[in-house]
């Protein structure tokens, strides 16, 4: 399933900044796509606690975790704030340069992106983002399939992610470029049924 488009125009930050906050968007490309409705619990229960073990594990490091709603904003180059057409809100994002956040959010890619598969945004975070946090130079990207209790982890490697590596949501898996930051899994899914 492939979520909703907003409309066919090529649409840029300022557009964003503009539309009423009652509706997400994020915007890849200039394309605007609706964010699907309110996760469900499974969702938020584990992306709870893998910001919770995240900021525990990097308190008082220059890395610095954050949980949607946050806005990534990814230019291309240079360009102005307002013409920007790239704008995402990742589920979990960890942004060692501090020198990329503002009071908005993030500008640039951050190091560690998290996304937690729902069956409405699945296609679009396993192709579209993955293809997005590849070019951008995100440094892992993690898929995370509640369901089938997996994560599928993408690391960068020569400007490319290559394949990836997928693991069980099983006992522990620390984060490549954050070796501090290690996932306890049985606490992760501790409340999830």
């Amino acid at each position: 399933m492939s979520l909703a488009l907003r409309d066919t125009q090529h649409h840029t930050y300022a557009d964003y900044l503009a539309w009423p906050e009652d509706l997400r968007y994020e915007l890849i490309d200039g394309i605007a796509y609706a964010m699907a409705p309110a996760p469900l619990r499974v969702h938020q229960e584990i992306l709870g606690e893998l910001y919770r073990q995240a900021g525990n594990a990097l308190e008082g490091r220059p890395c610095r975790p954050f949980i949607a709603p946050f806005d990534v904003r990814l230019p291309r180059g240079n360009e102005a704030e307002r013409d920007i057409d790239t704008v995402v809100q990742p589920d979990l994002v960890v942004v060692c340069d501090r020198a990329k956040l503002d009071e908005r959010g993030c500008r640039g890619a951050p190091d560690w992106v998290v996304e937690i598969l729902s069956p409405s945004t699945a296609g679009h975070d396993l192709i579209v983002k993955r293809r997005l946090y590849e070019r951008v130079g995100v440094r892992e990207y993690w898929l995370v399939h509640p369901v089938d209790r997996v994560v599928t982890v993408y690391r960068l490697q020569d400007g490319g992610f290559g394949a990836p590596d997928i693991y069980e949501l099983k006992e522990t898996l620390a984060v490549g470029i954050l070796p501090e930051v290690v996932i306890d899994w049985e606490r992760a899914l501790q409340n999830v049924g």
